[in-house]
C-alpha cells in the first residue's frame, strides 16, 4: 500500500513507520505543525509538535530512507481543538483535547487530505488495533499491551476512517519492547521522553493559561446545601472531582476534604462537598459516534450490555446503554452545545465512578472492542436523577 506516516517525532511513530517500511509498503512520513510557534522548545516530557519534535521526525525518516514532509495544521488545530478547548471551558464542562485532535486533525483533516493524495492509509503509533469482523468490517480493538493501550482516544474513528488506519504497534507486548527495536534500529528517539499533559500548554499550568483565554468572573463557592463556604476567581477554571486549590475559609463539618460536585459558569457558581457526592451511576451522552457498526438492536432503541470507561488510563466498569432517538431543539435532549439535535445515550453503571465531569467523553467497549463513544452531558447518582 501507499502509506503516509504520520510523525510526531516521538519513538512510537518512528518504529511504527519503521514495521510499515518492512512490510513493503511505500512509505512517506510526515509531521504535523500543529504549534502557532514552530521556534517552541520542548520542557523535558512536556508539550509536542515543537521545533525539536520536527527535527527528531526527520532524523527517524533520513534513518529509514523515506521522503519527510511537514503539513501546517496550525490553522485547522487552533479552530478545531485550541479553540473548542476555550468554549467548553468557558460553558463548565472539561473537554478531553486529544479526543479533539484524533477526531478532527489525525484522522479528519490528515487522511482526507492522504486520501486525495493517492495514499491507501494513514500510519500512527497509537496502541490499538484493527480486526475484521466476519463480515469483513472493520473493527477497533484494544492493543495487546493494555497498560499503553490508546483506543480510549480513538473512540471517535469512524467505519470509514478505520478502513484506512494502519497500527503496526498493536501487537507488541510493551513499550520496553518498542525502545529496544528503536535502538536496534538507530533511531536517535529511542529514549526520548513520552509527552504528557496537554500539548499546547507546554508548562502543565491549564488554570493559568486558561485565565489568559476566558475573562474569569469571580463568584462564591457554596457546599451541596446552597451555604457559601468561600470565594474563587473564576469557576471556569475548576472542573468536577477537584480538591486542591479551592482555598476555603470554612472547613466541613467533618473536617473531611471537600471536593468540586458542580461547576456553574452563567451564575459564576463553584459547588463542593463530600467525596460520596462524586459517585455517579447515571452518564447522559450526546455527539455519540460508532467505531464501526453498532450493536445489534442498538440504533432500534434496544438496551445493549458493555463496559463503559471515561478516562484514558481510567478502567472499565460493566455497564448497560440505550439509544434514544434525536429530538429537535429547544427541549434539550439530545442537543449538543453547539445546538446540534441527536440522539441520546442513556448509560447504566454497574459500578459507581467518581469525578465524571461534563464535557469528558465516554467510551464503550464489549470485551477489547470498541463500540463508540459519547460526549457526557450528565451525570448523576440513581437517588439524584431528577
Amino acid at each position: 500500500m501507499r502509506v503516509l506516516a504520520a510523525m510526531s517525532g516521538g519513538v512510537d511513530s518512528a518504529v511504527a513507520a519503521a514495521r510499515a517500511v518492512e512490510a513493503g509498503h511505500d512509505v512517506v512520513g510526515v509531521h504535523l505543525a500543529l504549534n502557532r510557534m514552530p521556534g517552541t522548545l520542548r520542557t523535558g516530557s512536556r508539550g509536542c509538535c515543537t521545533i525539536e519534535d520536527s527535527n527528531d521526525a526527520w532524523r527517524a525518516c533520513d534513518r529509514l530512507g523515506i521522503p519527510f514532509y511537514v503539513w501546517d495544521f496550525s490553522e485547522r488545530f487552533k479552530a478545531d481543538v485550541v479553540d473548542d478547548f476555550v468554549a467548553e471551558y468557558a460553558a463548565g464542562r472539561t473537554p478531553n483535547p486529544c479526543m479533539r485532535c484524533n477526531e478532527r486533525i489525525k484522522f479528519a483533516a490528515l487522511l482526507e487530505k492522504a486520501l486525495a493524495l493517492g495514499f491507501d492509509a494513514v500510519c500512527t503509533g497509537h496502541y490499538a488495533k484493527v480486526i475484521r469482523a466476519e463480515d469483513g468490517s472493520p473493527e477497533l480493538h484494544r492493543a495487546a499491551d493494555w497498560a499503553k493501550d490508546q483506543s480510549y482516544v480513538l473512540g471517535v474513528l469512524t467505519a470509514e476512517q478505520l478502513e484506512h488506519c494502519l497500527f503496526p504497534l498493536a501487537d507488541t507486548p510493551s513499550k520496553a519492547e518498542v525502545r529496544a527495536e528503536a535502538e536496534r534500529r538507530g533511531l536517535s528517539v529511542a529514549k526520548k521522553p513520552d509527552s504528557h499533559d496537554i500539548c499546547f500548554i507546554s508548562d502543565g499550568d491549564t488554570r493559568g493559561w486558561l485565565a489568559e483565554q476566558i475573562e474569569m468572573e469571580p463568584g462564591d463557592i457554596v457546599d451541596e446545601t446552597g451555604a457559601k463556604v468561600g470565594e474563587h476567581a473564576g469557576a471556569n477554571a475548576f472542573t468536577v472531582g477537584q480538591r486542591r486549590g479551592l482555598r476555603l475559609g470554612r472547613p466541613a463539618p467533618d473536617g473531611k476534604p471537600r471536593f468540586v460536585l458542580e461547576v456553574r459558569p452563567k451564575d459564576a457558581t463553584v459547588v463542593v462537598g463530600p467525596e460520596k457526592l462524586l459517585a455517579v451511576d447515571r452518564i447522559r451522552g450526546i455527539r455519540l459516534s460508532w467505531a464501526g457498526l453498532p450493536p445489534a438492536g442498538a440504533e432500534a432503541g434496544e438496551e445493549f450490555v458493555c463496559e463503559a470507561q471515561v478516562r484514558a488510563h481510567g478502567d472499565p466498569v460493566p455497564a448497560r446503554a440505550r439509544l434514544e432517538p434525536g429530538v429537535g431543539p429547544g427541549d434539550g435532549a439530545g442537543e449538543s452545545a453547539d445546538g446540534v439535535p441527536g440522539p441520546v445515550l442513556h448509560i447504566t453503571l454497574g459500578t459507581a465512578l467518581r469525578g465524571v465531569a461534563p464535557g469528558q467523553t465516554v467510551v464503550l467497549y464489549q470485551g477489547t472492542r470498541v463500540l463508540g463513544q459519547a460526549t457526557i452531558d450528565a451525570a448523576r447518582a440513581l437517588d439524584r436523577v431528577g
